[in-house]
């Protein structure tokens, strides 16, 4: 058997989870895609194997636990264990001041980017605790340390995201188990596209960045996998920002 990681990418589709899956594959891992598009997926953890590298994807939404719960079983049933996983999976929903918010919107954030690393984590920190070994990554966002007017759901969320980080840190450090969120400022993604609206705004949004630019994808993947890594051993309950020092603001 392989002695390459095994890991678990949700919402490794598109954007960052997509690169993380990428960078991963660089490395020879063992990958398990998950997500909402079955022929998508398929096609991608074709595009991932090599001779070094293996990737399965699984059909899978993160806000119904039983799908959940089928993924993880299906990584360790697949693989014989879980090393990594890496919880990707989110979305921005609809903006729009307190005000105007309903608990249609609500849920439509807080299912996916909170419900969703919750369950996530519920799963894997199980399969982990057996081992007494393994690695979490949540993706929050910049948005997870500050506010922003007319987020003010994704920011809710976000900010959970990272208090869920925290407080599963300590319960999983009894097991060896190391949990830490990556952050990411603005990345060039089809979500950025999707906040910033007309292309002519791009440029003054951009500006607020003390870089002067987006980040990539890569460069966050490339976070993902050190702060996953054995490299970062010592690190858990962290939330690594990337986000071009905006929130050295």
């Amino acid at each position: 058997m392989s002695n390459s990681p095994v890991i678990l990418i949700t919402g490794a589709l598109t954007g960052i989870g997509r690169a993380t899956a990428e960078a991963f594959a660089r490395e020879g891992a063992r990958i398990v895609l998950s997500g909402r598009r079955e022929e998508e997926g398929r096609q991608l953890a074709e595009a991932l194997r090599t001779p070094g590298a293996e990737a399965a994807f699984f059909l899978s939404d993160v806000r119904f636990e039983d799908q959940v719960q089928s993924l993880v079983d299906f990584t360790v049933t697949t693989f014989g264990r879980l090393d990594i996983a890496v919880n990707s999976a989110g979305t921005e929903g609809e903006s729009g001041a307190v005000m105007d918010q309903t608990p249609e919107r609500y849920a439509a954030v807080f299912d996916t980017n909170v419900l969703g690393t919750l369950l996530s984590m519920k799963y894997e920190l199980r399969a982990m605790s057996k081992q007494g070994s393994g690695s979490i990554v949540n993706i929050s966002s910049t948005m997870g340390a500050r506010g922003a007017a007319n987020a003010s759901l994704y920011v809710a969320s976000k900010h959970a995201v990272e208090g869920l980080t925290k407080s599963a840190a300590l319960e999983a450090a009894a097991f060896g188990v190391r949990v830490n969120a990556v952050a990411p400022g603005p990345v060039e993604t089809a979500m950025l596209k999707r906040l910033i609206g007309a292309e002519e705004r791009r440029a003054q949004f951009l500006a607020n960045v003390p870089l002067k630019r987006a980040g990539t994808p890569e460069e966050i993947a490339d976070a993902i996998v050190f702060v996953a890594s054995a490299k970062a051993s010592f690190m858990t309950g962290e939330i690594v920002r990337i986000n071009g020092g905006k929130t050295a603001m």
